[in-house]
């Protein structure tokens, strides 16, 4: 372990989403500005799309972080679900333990609670994660809980977070409802190259570490092409990283130690499958012109020399030769027919 090396007093590119290790980006800066306005707001829907690994689980725990002392929150990730499995979920996340199956009476519940909240002057605020996966009829479910509400106020405000595919759903028509309802939709762009730098610094500075810099310029040119500016790839990077600088006993992470790192996550060394090859000579077609006779078959992926090729010609030539003297001598010993000047 590398903590001790380099005197960090935790894992700087863990695994999980912590908010403390939070690096707020411009697209992050932007994305968080946006739902803390929009739930500020009584909003109700809003939407966050983002690639894989680009952070946006972990600013969702920091935007909840901010409303944990005004609001009742409830974060979904068990999206693989059917309506009624959502709802017991959503109901579990609020301290629900009944094990009833009676949608209606879950529907029941939930609007207790949310009265409870709100005559309490709390916010009452659902997070669902990974919401890519919900099926249409759970989405349509998640639709109609907009329709808890006072004259006067959303009881609910509803955050659907996912990948890109999220969007591609919200854009059919059978979710067209649901769709309008979204007042507020981010998306979270990759890292830019310059920022990398800020990203990594930051979360060293987290961990504790005090000291020169650990990655040289040109380590972190080349982990930015790498690491397309994707957080979490960036993250294990520089696990593997400084691991592999731990391990040689050096004191920063230059270009041959990120190349080296390069070579080793490079994946398709490790693919079960070869490349495909080139057709064998024998299965490509012959191009025949000009009416020219085509070579002979060839046998077990045989090439013909130059000189069996001229050899087969010269056959081939004398062949035609005999073929055409001996057209010549029938025509010429034909009898000539009555009123015939000439043979046929």
């Amino acid at each position: 372990m590398y903590l001790t090396y380099f005197g960090l007093k935790e894992q700087p590119f863990g695994v999980t989403p912590d908010p403390r290790f939070l690096y707020l980006s411009a697209a992050h800066k932007e994305a968080l500005a946006s739902l803390y306005y929009g739930i500020e707001a009584g909003r109700g829907f809003m939407g966050l799309i983002a690639k894989p690994g680009m952070g946006k689980t972990t600013l969702l725990f920091h935007l909840l972080e901010k409303f944990r002392s005004t609001a009742r929150t409830a974060f979904i990730f068990q999206t693989q679900c059917t309506s009624r499995e959502f709802m017991r979920f959503l109901l579990s996340e609020l301290g629900y333990e009944g094990d009833t199956q009676d949608f209606v009476r879950m529907h029941e519940e939930f609007n207790r609670r949310l009265l409870q909240e709100a005559r309490a002057g709390n916010r009452f605020i659902v997070v669902i994660d990974e919401a890519q996966n919900l099926e249409p009829s759970v989405l349509e479910t998640v639709r109609l809980l907009s329709d808890f509400e006072t004259p006067r106020a959303k009881l609910l405000q509803i955050i659907l977070a996912g990948q890109p595919e999220l969007a591609d759903k919200l854009a059919s028509p059978s979710l067209a409802q649901l769709r309008q309802r979204i007042s507020i939709l981010n998306r979270i762009e990759p890292l830019p190259s310059w920022e990398i730098k800020d990203y990594v610094e930051h979360r060293l500075k987290v961990a504790g570490y005090v000291g020169a810099q650990l990655f040289t310029a040109e380590a972190y040119e080349e982990i930015g092409r790498f690491t397309e500016g994707i957080p979490r790839n960036v993250n294990n990077f520089c696990f593997n990283a400084l691991s592999l600088t731990c391990a040689l006993r050096h004191k920063v992470v230059d270009r041959e130690i990120v190349r080296e790192v390069i070579s080793d996550l490079d994946i398709s060394r490790l693919l079960s499958t070869e490349p495909p090859k080139a057709a064998p000579v024998d299965d490509l077609p012959v191009p025949v012109q000009n009416n020219a006779t085509a070579p002979p078959p060839r046998k077990n992926g045989e090439i013909l020399s130059p000189a069996e090729a001229r050899s087969y010609m010269q056959e081939v030539a004398s062949k035609l030769k005999n073929w055409q003297a001996s057209l010549d001598q029938a025509r010429q010993s034909k009898p000539i027919q009555p009123g015939n000047t000439k043979p046929d």
